[in-house]
């Protein structure tokens, strides 16, 4: 396989890349999207998948899943990479933890996911609406496996403590890329405070999850770097994604990634020792994760492929 090229110092503001064919995407429809649709309408919800412009939308609705977004759908901080609205947030909505345990219980799920903005103006950042909505999917969906893709909390380990203390099967935070580049891409976050954070859940003795987006301009020694960090804290799951930008006012993109890059970062990071690497152009954080819940199944879906 062709080695990863090192990404040349292309100014990002000033040059635009044509989108390739192999991120075409297929367009929501089918009886199963308008159920979702239906559910995520009657009960006031927010998902990731519409605020984040998820290329994946269509398929994953139409196979009747979502990823429900807590906290409202206005974030306090400004990434440069994020679609979702940036401002002053409504206030907590306390009733919110019993609608997403009942709308997943009306989708009869076997897996589903949640994550949240981050609502930096309250003390708890809002670890205690992730905690009640945690326990009021279990309660209604006892059979249903959880992935929580969490905010950092400002690193604060209590608040960190009550995602534990909740027990979702897999919890997982995105250190979305390099460190060279996170202050740029993560305005109001930090790189080694997000490997704290993995380390802190890991060490909690949560099933550990975390995504990077590539294109952004990091170098393949920093994209290994980064894996090698993440290896280091024990994460479990890695997801390699493409960065699209959502619009004009965010950072562009500065290459597209081809699938065999994919597919090499897939084969390094199975070698660094993570149980399941999902790597490809559109790959998102919650892309097959029901998949990512089964300890080993990755690894040894990726041996037998080896011994083929």
């Amino acid at each position: 396989m062709q080695e990863l090229p090192i990404i040349s110092n292309i100014d990002p503001v000033t040059t635009r890349v044509k989108k390739p064919d192999w991120l075409r995407v297929k367009l929501p429809i089918g009886e199963s999207y308008k159920h979702v649709r239906g559910l995520v309408d009657t009960h006031k919800l927010h998902t990731i998948c519409e605020s984040g412009n998820c290329p994946n939308m269509g398929e994953c609705w139409g196979a009747g899943t979502a990823t429900f977004m807590i906290l409202g759908n206005i974030c306090t901080r400004s990434c440069g990479f994020c679609a979702v609205a940036t401002g002053r947030p409504e206030a907590v909505d306390w009733d919110e933890p019993q609608r997403v345990a009942e709308a997943i219980h009306l989708m009869k799920v076997k897996h589903a996911v949640i994550t949240s903005v981050d609502r930096d103006e309250i003390k708890d950042g809002g670890s205690i609406i992730w905690y009640n909505t945690i326990k009021a999917v279990k309660v209604l969906n006892a059979d249903t496996t959880l992935e929580t893709l969490i905010p950092d909390f400002k690193g604060e380990a209590e608040n960190i403590q009550r995602i534990i203390d909740a027990a979702p099967e897999v919890v997982s935070h995105n250190i979305e890329t390099v460190e060279r580049l996170s202050k740029q891409v993560r305005i109001q976050a930090k790189y080694r405070r997000s490997i704290e954070v993995l380390r802190i859940l890991k060490q909690g003795g949560m099933r550990t999850k975390t995504g990077m987006m590539l294109g952004l301009g990091e170098t393949k020694e920093e994209i290994i770097q980064s894996m090698e960090d993440l290896a280091a804290v024990n994460v479990d799951v890695l997801t390699l994604g493409q960065y699209l930008q959502p619009t004009a006012k965010h950072l562009p993109v500065h290459r597209f990634v081809h699938p065999d890059e994919f597919a090499e970062l897939r084969e390094i990071g199975y070698g660094l020792g993570f149980d399941y690497v999902e790597s490809g152009p559109l790959v998102r954080s919650s892309y097959h994760s029901e998949k990512h819940v089964f300890e080993g199944y990755g690894r040894r879906k990726w041996m037998d492929e080896k011994s083929n």
